[in-house]
């Protein structure tokens, strides 16, 4: 009989093996790389642009353009371009961060004929209409407003704002900012920006030669370079960490966001701080959870995480907590953070994060997408697979005194910006 009252022992992941982009150029130059794997007739085709030429004068530029693609071209309608996508159960969506603007259509690949068309028209000949713009800044300024209610959303704003300043991962959007939108704006920003000097396509799923000659077709051909544009570069300066009270009157709950500038992936010590983040607040298990949730109560859910993006990366604590208990939170969290800086990590609770974190890791890869995703994640970060290789031994071999070190020389809370929205 099975004995159930003792846990399954671990197995520790041995071997990840990852599905390797194969590079490819169409006709015009662009870089096509393409994950093939799967058994469904499906692909997923991504146009990635990276952001450019960001000026504080024009702030919403690029997120608006990636927005605003699917309302019109000189012969189709919003309506038009959905229902052409519809009819063929295809799915067509655009996304935005602080780095890059996508346009990713999912499509069975025996309609890539009748789908790429469209996308072609989307990306090359967006008109951005009067009335639709007029009806998107609308609605984003009732959004804006609803969300300024909101703790959590005020308090990544401050926090943003106070580690990145007035650059693209730092901005926060006003309603006087979209009143200034303008659809010459609009054009502007798409001619300069969604070319294909500026594109990078990933395809990933049930791919052959027919879908690379056939996006090479449509996307290869007939779609030519524009004008010089200038990469979005930044550089931040070492904050002295500044506490940030936005008090709200009557609050029941207050956000909390703690952190600091920090490295990104391309430093070699990221993949270790993971695990310190993982340790502290980077999954169920964590300290931060077992502490301020599962023993004070003061939370539903409290977490961390470190997030790279190209010019910077940054690490933070995040919550929402009941506003009579909002100090003593952040003493506990206070408490976790030193606890790193001055006790070595358990070896039991050390090996069950390295269990979670391969596992995790494994587990993301359960198809052609996700193993595209991990593909995007080192070639936007001008790393090679080496990178997760690297990675995985990382997890593996790391050891308490390597995190008590990394934990001193990355995790002094005095010097972490502290953001409270609510009430103290």
């Amino acid at each position: 009989m099975i004995e159930r009252t003792l846990a399954p022992a671990f197995r520790q992941v041995e071997n990840i093996d990852l599905i390797k982009a194969e590079e490819y150029s169409l006709d015009n130059g662009i870089n096509l790389f393409s994950i093939n794997a799967g058994s469904q007739d499906l692909v997923r085709i991504e146009l990635i642009f990276n952001n450019v030429n960001w000026e504080p004068s024009k702030p919403l530029q690029a997120y608006v353009v990636n927005s605003m693609l699917v309302e019109g071209t000189s012969t189709l309608r919003s309506h038009e371009i959905a229902e052409e996508i519809d009819y063929y159960g295809a799915f067509l969506q655009t996304d935005y961060n602080y780095d890059q603007s996508v346009v990713t259509l999912y499509t069975l690949t025996k309609h890539l004929e009748s789908t790429l068309p469209v996308v072609k028209q989307v990306i090359t000949d967006s008109v951005f209409p009067e009335e639709e713009l007029s009806t998107f800044i609308r609605n984003q300024k009732q959004k804006l407003s609803i969300n300024l209610e909101k703790n959590d959303f005020l308090s990544r704003r401050i926090f943003n704002r106070a580690l990145f300043g007035n650059t693209i991962y730092g901005f926060s959007s006003s309603s006087e900012d979209y009143d200034k939108l303008t659809r010459d704006q609009l054009v502007e920003y798409f001619n300069l920006a969604y070319r294909p000097d500026n594109c990078t396509i990933v395809v990933s799923g049930q791919v052959n030669d027919s879908t690379i000659a056939s996006i090479n077709n449509h996307f290869g051909r007939g779609w030519d370079k524009g004008v010089s544009l200038t990469q979005n570069s930044f550089s931040f300066p070492v904050r002295n960490g500044s506490e940030h009270y936005y008090e709200r009157e009557g609050a029941l709950q207050s956000a909390i966001r703690i952190g600091n500038l920090c490295v990104n992936r391309n430093h070699p010590d990221f993949a270790a701080l993971q695990v310190l983040n993982t340790v502290l607040g980077g999954y169920f298990g964590s300290r931060l959870m077992a502490n301020i949730r599962e023993d004070k109560g003061y939370t539903y859910g409290i977490g961390s995480a470190l997030v790279s993006f190209k010019n910077s990366g940054y690490f933070f604590i995040a919550s929402e907590v009941g506003a009579n208990v909002c100090t003593s939170a952040v003493d506990e969290i206070k408490k976790e953070v030193d606890l790193l800086r001055t006790e070595r990590i358990p070896e039991e609770e050390l090996a069950l994060v390295k269990n979670y974190m391969l596992g995790s890791f494994l587990g993301g890869l359960e198809n052609a997408f996700s193993h595209a995703d991990k593909f995007k994640n080192i070639y936007f970060s001008g790393l090679d697979y080496d990178y997760y290789s690297n990675y995985i031994q990382t997890v593996k071999s790391i050891n308490s005194d390597k995190l008590l070190e990394l934990a001193n020389f990355y995790l002094n809370f005095d010097s972490f910006e502290k953001v409270i929205v609510g009430k103290k």
